[in-house]
């Protein structure tokens, strides 16, 4: 049987968790105003402390991008609201979200007054809007960090990678990064508590606090120039890329174009 967090452990860190955000609101309202340097060490410095109060611990493999690389875009599959903060501790980025976060409470200010991009993914006309978007930040030498599949997964499949938002890479001419996540707990199974699906954050938060601990490892694979690419085979390659690193089935039965795009 899998041991849990003693209930008062749990308030103990929810108390921390408590003071850690609020310190996050009130840094978020001067962090715009702050150089792109100096934003990207207050970001990874907050999401390492959110991590360690929460007991996550990571691990990351392969390599990243170095800091003067131009035009990032990062790829990623989705498994919870935690991927932001995994993904920040190890590489500051600015993420594309869907709209409604930007409502939520706590969350979507942090969001916002960190240049989160939001989506009206329900209107398929904002694509065009959100990759100019993402081209321009990418412009400017930030990172920008997409979640290909649209939704949640609970970590033992993958779903189906849309390719709309990687037209900004293609006109971008950007480096696009595939990235796995994957949450272990402390047996070595993948972690149905870090997932985040039809359940209110709170319900969420309540089942992160009473692990003991859990292992996250995120693997970024080699990048690929998207410039003479189309979106399409960007998103197979991507797919393949994170399906290979987390061992899990391609979510289609025609994978696509990959094999053919070469790495650099």
């Amino acid at each position: 049987m899998q041991k849990t967090t003693p209930l008062l452990l749990r308030f103990i860190r929810l108390f921390h968790l408590l003071i850690h955000v609020t310190s996050g609101l009130l840094q978020s309202i001067v962090y715009p105003y702050f150089p792109l340097h100096i934003q990207r060490r207050m970001m990874q410095r907050w999401a390492v402390g959110l991590l360690s109060i929460l007991h996550i611990k990571l691990q990351c493999h392969g390599r990243l991008p170095e800091t003067e690389v131009p035009r990032a875009l990062f790829a990623a599959n989705h498994v919870s609201w935690l991927d932001v903060c995994v993904l920040m501790a190890v590489c500051p980025t600015r993420f594309v979200a869907k709209a409604e976060i930007s409502h939520w409470p706590v969350l979507g200010l942090l969001s916002r007054n960190a240049g989160t991009l939001f989506i009206e993914r329900a209107k398929r006309s904002d694509t065009v809007r959100i990759n100019q978007q993402i081209s321009d930040v990418l412009e400017k030498g930030e990172r920008v960090v997409v979640f290909p599949e649209g939704t949640t997964a609970d970590g033992t499949q993958l779903n189906h990678f849309h390719a709309s938002l990687l037209q900004s890479a293609v006109t971008s001419d950007a480096l696009l990064y595939p990235v796995a996540i994957g949450y272990r707990n402390v047996a070595g199974n993948i972690c149905a508590e870090a997932a985040y699906i039809e359940s209110s954050l709170v319900v969420s938060l309540q089942k992160i606090l009473s692990q003991t601990s859990i292992h996250v490892e995120l693997t970024v694979s080699e990048a690929v120039q998207c410039g003479m690419r189309n979106r399409r085979e960007l998103a197979r390659f991507a797919e393949h890329a994170i399906a290979e690193a987390l061992l899990l089935p391609i979510p289609h039965k025609k994978a696509g174009k990959f094999s053919d795009l070469p790495v650099g």
